[in-house]
C-alpha cells in the first residue's frame, strides 16, 4: 500500500502505539529472571531474539513505522525506570509473576474495570533524582539496527510519574511537586536529546494520566488530598511541552488512554471537559486517542484540534480478540471528519497490546490480523 514513511512522520495514516504481545518463550524467560533463576546475560539474548522476529514481521506486514515490541520492559512506565532516587517502577516481581498467572484464568472477552494502579502506589524519593541509564536510547539503538524504516520510541509522560510521587514522604529532598516536576522534565529531555542525536524520528509521549481528568473516580480522588484538578492539567500540559520543545526533525505523538492491562480498563469520560484546553495547548504533532469504546465519547471534541496536527483514531481494540472490519473503522473515520477534515486523521489500535509482561487477552495472530486491517483500512480511506 502507499502510505508515507519517509519524508514527514507527522503525516503517517496508520500507527502503533508501542507494545506488541510477549512471545511465549519471553514470558518464560523474563519471569523466571524475576525469580532470580536467569542471569541478565540471558535475559537480554532472549529480548534480541524476540525483537529481531518482531521487527522482521511487522516488515513482512508492510508497516511503515516499527516497534521493538517494548520487550525489553515489564511494563510500559519503564522508560523512566533507570533514575537514581526513585523506587523501581515494577509492581514487584510477585505482582508481575501474579499478572502471567492471572492470564490463564479469564476469557478473551474481559474488559473490566480495575483499581487505578498509581494512587495507591505513590513513593517518596530518596535523593534528587538523576537518569541513571537511557533505557530508551539503548531500546531505539538495537530495534533501528535491524531495520531501514523509522522506528518509534515511547515515553512515560511527567504528569504520570508525578501521580506516582509522595510529596510529604519526600519533604527532605524536595519541597514540592513542582520542584521534583522540574527535574523530571529535566531528565526527560536528557532522554529526548539523546535519542535525538541517535537519528530517533518518531517519540510517542504516553500520557495515560491525561484521562484522569475526565474520570469521576479519580477527579474525586485528586480533590480528598487537596488537589486542584485544573490546576494539575495546567501543570501538566507545560511539563509535556517543555519535555519535547527545540528538537527540530523529531516528531513527537502523545496517547491517551483509559487503563490497558491484562484486558482491563481502569478510567472512563468523554474529551469533552479538556479538549479545548488540550487539543489547543499541547505541542505534539499527533494525537493517538483511544475511540474504541463508548467509554471515550463522541467525536464532537475533535473540533477544538488546531489545523496541521494529526489525530490517530485508535478505533480498533488491543482488549479483544474480535476483528475489525475496513467498513466498521471506514464508518467511524467518517463521522470523526465531520469534526476534523480526513486529511488530519489517521488509525490506530486504541492502546499497546501487552502494556505489561503478561499482555491482553488476545492472541498474537489476532494481533497481526488487526494491524492488517488497519493497513487495508487506511489505504481505502487514504487513497
Amino acid at each position: 500500500m502507499a502510505l508515507q514513511t519517509s519524508a514527514d512522520l507527522s503525516l503517517l495514516r496508520v500507527d502503533q502505539v508501542g507494545s506488541l504481545l510477549r512471545p511465549p518463550r519471553l514470558k518464560v524467560v523474563f519471569a523466571r529472571h524475576l525469580e532470580g533463576l536467569v542471569e541478565e546475560q540471558e535475559l537480554r539474548q532472549a529480548q534480541d531474539e524476540a525483537i529481531l522476529e518482531a521487527i522482521t514481521t511487522q516488515e513482512a506486514h508492510d508497516l511503515p513505522i516499527l516497534t521493538d515490541g517494548e520487550f525489553r520492559r515489564a511494563n510500559f512506565m519503564e522508560s523512566f525506570a533507570d533514575v537514581a532516587g526513585m523506587k523501581p517502577w515494577r509492581r514487584g516481581w510477585t505482582g508481575l509473576l501474579q499478572s502471567l498467572q492471572e492470564q490463564g484464568k479469564g476469557t478473551a472477552q474481559r474488559v473490566e474495570r480495575g483499581m487505578n494502579p498509581v494512587l495507591y502506589v505513590r513513593q517518596p524519593v530518596t535523593e534528587r533524582i538523576r537518569l541513571a541509564r537511557n533505557r530508551p536510547l539503548d531500546e531505539f539503538e538495537y530495534a533501528q539496527s535491524l531495520t531501514n524504516r523509522p522506528v518509534k520510541v515511547t515515553l512515560i509522560n511527567a504528569d504520570r510519574i508525578s501521580e506516582g510521587f509522595d510529596p510529604e514522604g519526600s519533604r527532605a529532598v524536595y519541597a514540592g511537586v513542582e520542584e521534583f516536576l522540574a527535574d523530571v522534565v529535566a531528565i526527560e529531555r536528557q532522554i529526548v536529546s539523546e535519542l535525538a542525536q541517535a537519528g530517533c524520528r518518531y517519540i510517542q509521549i504516553d500520557g495515560p494520566s491525561y484521562t484522569r481528568y475526565v474520570d469521576d473516580r479519580s477527579l474525586e480522588a485528586m480533590r480528598s488530598q487537596g488537589e486542584d484538578p485544573i490546576s494539575n492539567l495546567q501543570r501538566a500540559i507545560q511539563a509535556d511541552n517543555a519535555v519535547i520543545a527545540g528538537f527540530p526533525g523529531v516528531t513527537f505523538g502523545i496517547h491517551t488512554c483509559r487503563g490497558n492491562r491484562n484486558s482491563y480498563w481502569h478510567r472512563e469520560g468523554a474529551y469533552d471537559a479538556i479538549a479545548e484546553m488540550m487539543f489547543q495547548n499541547l505541542n505534539h504533532q499527533r494525537w493517538l486517542l483511544e475511540y474504541d469504546t463508548e467509554r471515550a465519547g463522541s467525536f464532537e471534541p475533535l473540533r477544538f484540534v488546531p489545523k496541521g496536527k494529526t489525530v490517530v483514531l485508535g478505533l480498533i481494540t488491543t482488549k479483544t480478540g474480535r476483528i475489525e472490519t475496513v467498513e466498521e473503522l471506514t464508518r467511524r473515520i467518517d463521522e470523526a471528519a465531520r469534526y476534523v477534515p480526513l486529511e488530519q486523521l489517521a488509525l490506530s489500535p486504541q492502546c499497546g497490546f501487552s502494556s505489561d509482561l503478561a499482555g491482553n487477552l488476545l492472541s498474537e495472530d489476532d494481533q497481526w490480523r488487526k494491524l492488517d486491517v488497519m493497513l487495508e483500512t487506511a489505504a481505502q480511506v487514504w487513497r
